[in-house]
């Protein structure tokens, strides 16, 4: 290979390999001016977009173990890969593709599983990611509250029955 290839593969590679989400999309039709803006976008997930040749991106995956995303190495091809929030990043390729309606979104791997488009369309609709962790608290926390409020009426229970006995003691 000559070395100007061995130097894109190996940009291409650092772009992709070990990062915990690749995103393949379609950017056909995205001119210059809205890539940039895309790229801005993304950067402020930790994110980033690239336009890669598909033959050497085929190479540089079945190094990293992502075969499964050669399925998806047709037509011009850009990578959004990152090391942050995978939800994050897809939320404002959806954003992005509802407003220019380009690009359009090929395949996906997020840890080193496969995604559809599909499933990366289910991804950018999950609420965000506090809002998840305050619903797995208020689950955790529901069965606490309930056991409170049962100990909570056992004491008050035990605290009428002590009143009404006095009362008694006191009219007698």
């Amino acid at each position: 290979m000559r070395p100007e290839k061995e130097t894109m593969v190996e940009e291409i590679r650092r772009k992709v390999d070990g990062k915990v989400f690749v995103i393949l999309a379609d950017y056909h039709g995205l001119d210059v001016d809205e890539t940039a803006e895309l790229r801005d976008r993304l950067r402020g997930v930790s994110a980033e977009y690239a336009v890669v040749k598909n033959r050497l991106l085929r190479r540089v995956t079945g190094e990293a173990g992502l075969d499964g995303l050669n399925a998806g190495l047709t037509g011009p091809t850009a990578v959004v890969s990152g090391e942050g929030d995978v939800v994050e990043a897809a939320k404002i390729l959806k954003a992005f593709i509802k407003e220019k309606d380009k690009p359009v979104i090929k395949l996906g791997a997020f840890s080193g599983a496969v995604l559809s488009a599909e499933d990366i369309e289910k991804l950018a609709s999950l609420p965000p990611r506090e809002q998840l962790l305050g619903q797995l608290v208020g689950t955790i926390a529901a069965p606490l509250t309930g056991l409170v409020g049962v100990m909570n009426q056992k004491v008050c229970s035990l605290l009428y029955v002590l009143q009404a006995v006095r009362d008694k003691k006191e009219k007698a």
